[in-house]
Order: C-alpha cells, then structure tokens, then sequence
C-alpha cells in the first residue's frame, strides 16, 4: 500500500501549524514549524491569496495528514459520516477518533499515531482479550485496549506511557497504566477531540 515516506515537518510546515506528527519533538524547539515558519519548498516563502477551493483543500488535508490516511481511505470515511445521522463532520471526526491505532495513540501508548499504527501492525494489541493487528479497526464503547502480556517491557511503551502523564488523557477513555490496559468510555463529543480544524470546510470541499 502507498504510504508518505517524506519529511513528516513538511506537512506541518505546509499546514502552516503543528500537527504533532513526531509526538514529543513537536514540543520542542527542533520542531520544523519552530524553525520555519513557511511552507516547504522554493516558492514556500511568497506571499499568496488562497481561493475557496484552496483554503478547504487545505482544511482536509490538514485532517488527512493529522491521523495518516490516503484520499481513498479518508472518503470512504466521509461517505461513511454523510449516511448518519448528525452533523457529519463531527460523525467524521468521531469516527477517525473511533480508529484503534489513533485510541492507542489517546490511551498514551505510544508517541504519536503513526508509532501507533505499527504496533498494532505488529499485534503488540488486544482489544476485548482477542489480538487485533487492523490499525483502522473502529473501537466500540465498552471494548478494552490492553498491551499484549509479552509486549509490556517494551521501552518505548513504557516511556510513551509516562510521558503522556504529562501531556493529560482525555476524558472519553479511561487509561489503567499500571495494568497496561485503557477502555473507551463514550463516543468523544466535537468538544473533547482536540483538533483545531474547521471540519465544516471538508464537508463543503465533498459536498461539491
């Protein structure tokens, strides 16, 4: 499958914003963002009007990028939110927030999603007891994400687990860090997922 094998900065960079691509280096002054304030590339330092179409290309790119999906993938989420019932950019968001590498990702147990993403990959997971290596599984509310009893002394677990004390859990999972095991506790209300973006803007980007 294709997979973005760039500079993970470049698309902060391009966004104009973090987008805590690299977990904790993006608190620092390393961070890309810090360092250049403009977009990648020889024409990144013009000044230039967006249009519309460009300012809401931007917006879902934004979002595309933040939780590591290719367009095929994300529509198909968009497609999914359109038939519900709702407003269907909160059902869109909810439902990337639902994925079990971006849940892993809020439980604390790794730095940032695409970390996440490969240690589901390698079954380092169980949700409700049973291994589970699908890094697009949707989380239901009730079910148990724990880290396989042989994966726990894995260094870089344990250091996400206690960085991400720090950093706060949200308050739609309940995290048991000592037990290495979290649950979700409700969908996430647009309120509780914090991603600054204007989720209306994609909606009118697929809506044309």
């Amino acid at each position: 499958m294709a997979r973005y094998r760039d500079a993970l900065c470049r698309q902060c960079r391009r966004e104009g914003e973090k987008l805590f691509l690299k977990g904790d280096r993006c608190f620092t002054e390393k961070c890309g963002v810090e360092r250049r304030k403009y977009p990648p590339g020889q024409h990144g330092q013009r000044r230039s009007k967006l249009t519309d179409y460009a300012i809401q290309l931007r917006e879902k790119q934004k979002v595309r990028n933040t939780y590591g999906l290719l367009e095929k993938q994300f529509r198909r989420y968009y497609e999914w939110a359109s038939t519900k019932k709702g407003v269907t950019g909160e059902v869109l968001l909810q439902y990337l927030e639902r994925r079990l590498d971006n849940v892993v990702y809020r439980m604390g147990f790794a730095h940032n999603r695409r970390q996440a993403r490969q240690f589901v990959g390698h079954g380092h997971f169980l949700v409700n007891g049973r291994r589970l290596n699908i890094p697009s599984y949707l989380v239901r509310v009730g079910d148990v994400v724990e880290v396989k009893e042989s994966s726990r002394k894995m260094p870089a677990i344990s250091d996400s687990l206690q960085k991400a004390q720090h950093r706060g859990i949200l308050e739609w999972v309940e995290v048991d860090a000592g037990n290495f095991r979290g649950k979700m506790d409700h969908i996430p209300s647009r309120e509780e997922i914090p991603l600054p973006v204007h989720e209306q803007l994609i909606v009118e980007l697929y809506s044309k």
